[in-house]
């Protein structure tokens, strides 16, 4: 079985996480670490020198059903200038649901993507990596996100950086991992998210302790990075 075929596998397995909620966002943990997200994805849009965003094109590797593009549109990223690439048939269709019609959407593997290469300013994935287990393939996969970004363009990653040891379907990927899998790249990263069993807990008293935990970067279990390619 090859590893994007086990993707599919492991994916199923989360199923039981989505019915219980888990990724429920009107719940406190889940709604506070969206709003931090987009906070640090303001940070970068600046220290990139992105803004303005209208006219950046932008592919989301691994989109689900589009909650990180809805966020970018909501950010001023125009819908045309946006696509989208899933494995799952089910989060593909869910996604062109939601999101508007100008946003392109390509299925299947992000490897097989009929894109020309380099012709995006932002090559996005978030919490796609950590569920890949077979290193060749995350590499292959690296490769392939930095062919399509532009010169003075880049990779936009966001991921968790520890393992799970509750989860054996993913595992964690520490910065100098990250720096491994795109060796040629400018790298500035900022680590935030504060560690979803601690979240839910102190969010479960009040929302607002969110901040307040988090503010300890020990507490921090992903990395938002910005992987530039040079001009």
């Amino acid at each position: 079985m090859g590893e994007a075929d086990q993707v599919r596998e492991r994916y199923q397995r989360r199923t039981t996480l989505i019915a219980q909620g888990v990724y429920d966002p009107l719940q406190p943990s889940v709604f506070t670490r969206r709003q931090e997200k987009e906070r640090a994805l303001i940070r970068w849009v600046h220290a990139a020198g992105l803004a303005p965003v209208a006219d950046k094109r932008v592919i989301e590797v691994g989109c689900g059903t589009g909650d990180n593009l809805l966020q970018l549109i909501q950010l001023g990223f125009e819908p045309a200038n946006l696509a989208g690439n899933e494995l799952l048939e089910e989060r593909v269709a869910a996604a062109r649901g939601r999101l508007p019609a100008d946003v392109a959407i390509h299925p299947g593997d992000a490897l097989e993507l009929p894109v020309a290469l380099g012709s995006f300013d932002v090559v996005y994935q978030s919490m796609v990596f950590t569920s890949l287990l077979d290193e060749g393939f995350r590499r292959a996969l690296a490769a392939r996100l930095w062919a399509l970004a532009k010169p003075g363009g880049g990779v936009l990653w966001y991921d968790f950086t520890f393992n799970n040891p509750r989860n054996p379907d993913v595992r964690g990927i520490p910065l100098r991992g990250v720096r491994g899998l795109f060796p040629e790249a400018e790298m500035t990263s900022w680590r935030l998210t504060l560690a979803p069993p601690l979240a839910k807990r102190v969010t479960a008293l009040h929302p607002g302790l969110y901040g307040w935990a988090n503010s300890l970067p020990f507490l921090r279990t992903h990395v938002l990075c910005w992987l530039r390619k040079r001009g």
